[in-house]
C-alpha cells in the first residue's frame, strides 16, 4: 500500500486525485495539504507542508497540483527529507525547473508538463512525423477553458520543445503575426492559444506541406486523464532513488 499526500487537494484536481486513489486498492491518501480547510475530512489536513512532521509517519510520496509558489516550498521540503515527489502543477518559470533539478540530487521528483498518458504518446508520434515530414511547416494549436491564466499552456510549449529538439534547435516560436505583413518563414513554429468555455484541454499539431496536411491531436474530455496519470507516476515513483524521472521513464515501465 502506497501512502500518497497530496498538496493542493481542495482543488479541482485535488478532489479528482482523491476519487481515483479511493477506488484503487493499491494506494491511499494519508494527508492534505491545502490552505483552504477541509472540515470533516477522513484524512489529516495541515494548511502547509511542514504539517506532515508531525503526522504518525511520512508519506511514501507527494502529489503536488497547487500553484508555483507553493510547489517551490514543497520541492525544499521534499529535498530536505528525501521524499520522492510528482510535480503536477502548470505555469512554473525556469527558476522552478532549477530548483526541481537541485531537488533532485536529493529525492526523486517526477515532473512533466502534461500528465496525460495519451498527450505523451502524441508527444512521442510528432517526434517521428517530423523526422519523416521534412519541409513541412509546422504549427500547434491548444485550446483550454476560460479560467486558464497562462498562455500558451505548458503542453503547447513541451510539444514545440519536442519538435525543435527533434529538428536540431531550428525554430524560432511564433505567438502573433497580427503586427507582421510577410510571408511565414521556413524556420517558424506558430503557437496559437484559444480560451473560451469549459474546454478541459485540446492540442493539435498540424505538419502542413505542399499539398497535404498531415494532423496530430488530443483531446481530454476530463480531467481524470491528468489525475490518473499522476496516480500513475505516484506509484511509480515510492521507493526511487534520487534524480529526475519524467513520463518517458514511467511509459516505459508500463
Amino acid at each position: 500500500m502506497v501512502d500518497i499526500a497530496i498538496l493542493g487537494i481542495n482543488g479541482r484536481m485535488g478532489r479528482q486525485l482523491v476519487d481515483i486513489i479511493d477506488a484503487r486498492d493499491d494506494c491511499r491518501v494519508m494527508a492534505g495539504i491545502d490552505a483552504t480547510a477541509a472540515p470533516g475530512a477522513p484524512w489529516p489536513m495541515t494548511p502547509t507542508m511542514y504539517g506532515l512532521d508531525v503526522m504518525p509517519k511520512m508519506p511514501d510520496v507527494l502529489i503536488d497540483f497547487s500553484h508555483p509558489t507553493a510547489t517551490l516550498d514543497a520541492l525544499e521540503y521534499c529535498a530536505e527529507r528525501a521524499l520522492p515527489c510528482v510535480i503536477c502543477t502548470t505555469g512554473l518559470d525556469e527558476n522552478a525547473k532549477a530548483q526541481m533539478r537541485q531537488a533532485a540530487e536529493s529525492t526523486a521528483v517526477f515532473y512533466s508538463a502534461n500528465m496525460s498518458l495519451g498527450i505523451n504518446l502524441l508527444n512521442d508520434l510528432i517526434r517521428k512525423a517530423q523526422a519523416m515530414l521534412q519541409g513541412f511547416d509546422v504549427e500547434i494549436i491548444e485550446k483550454h477553458h476560460h479560467h486558464k491564466l497562462d498562455a500558451p499552456s505548458g503542453t503547447a510549449l513541451l510539444l514545440a520543445d519536442t519538435l525543435n529538439a527533434a529538428a536540431g534547435g531550428k525554430y524560432s516560436y511564433v505567438y502573433d503575426r497580427h503586427d507582421v505583413r510577410r510571408e511565414r518563414g521556413p524556420n517558424e513554429l506558430g503557437i496559437h492559444a484559444v480560451r473560451g468555455g469549459s474546454i478541459v484541454g485540446e492540442h493539435e499539431v498540424l505538419f502542413i506541406g505542399p499539398d497535404e496536411v498531415v494532423s496530430l491531436s488530443h483531446t481530454a474530455y476530463s480531467r481524470n486523464v491528468f489525475a490518473t496519470g499522476a496516480v500513475a507516476a505516484a506509484l511509480f515513483m515510492a521507493g526511487r532513488a534520487p534524480g529526475m524521472y519524467s513520463m518517458t521513464d514511467l511509459m516505459e515501465a508500463l
